[in-house]
């Protein structure tokens, strides 16, 4: 399995690094670094205390946790947010609340989310008068589904 090294940094002391929950796990969980309650249907933008420098040729992919969208609505508003390789600012999650009658309350420490790392190719677009035939062809939203 290759490794890959990123340069993390903690803008907060006291924030747990993110970490995989288990072995082989495609997502690293990234935790709040405040106390944040979101109203149903509301969205807030909730801090980490971490900032990242993902090498040239990656980029990070924040995504829902899997259990906090099943047992408590919490979903992110830009699924999957992305983070290029160029930025080192704080990593921020817009959390949004599915809910829709209780209130969501964020612990700090929470783990709110996951990030995930991957390759990403600069891709060189070449213009075209026809584009190669498929199966699918322009089907799409349902296609597969219908005879």
């Amino acid at each position: 399995m290759p490794v890959l090294n990123v340069s993390i940094k903690r803008l907060d002391p006291e924030v747990e690094l993110p970490r995989y929950a288990y072995a082989g796990d495609a997502g690293l969980d990234l935790r709040a670094n405040a106390e944040v309650e979101i109203p149903p249907h509301g969205r807030a933008l909730i801090p980490t205390g971490l900032a990242i420098a993902i090498p040239e040729g990656f980029a990070g992919f924040v995504q829902p946790r899997s259990g906090m969208a099943l047992k408590r609505g919490l979903s992110i508003a830009n699924t999957p947010g992305l983070i290029d390789s160029h930025y080192r600012g704080e990593l921020k999650v817009i959390a949004v609340n599915l809910d829709p009658e209780q209130p969501i309350v964020i612990e700090r420490g929470e783990r709110i989310a996951q990030l995930v790392i991957q390759a990403v190719p600069v891709v060189n677009l070449v213009e075209v008068d026809e584009l190669d035939k498929t199966d699918r062809g322009a089907g799409g939203f349902g296609s597969s589904g219908m005879a």
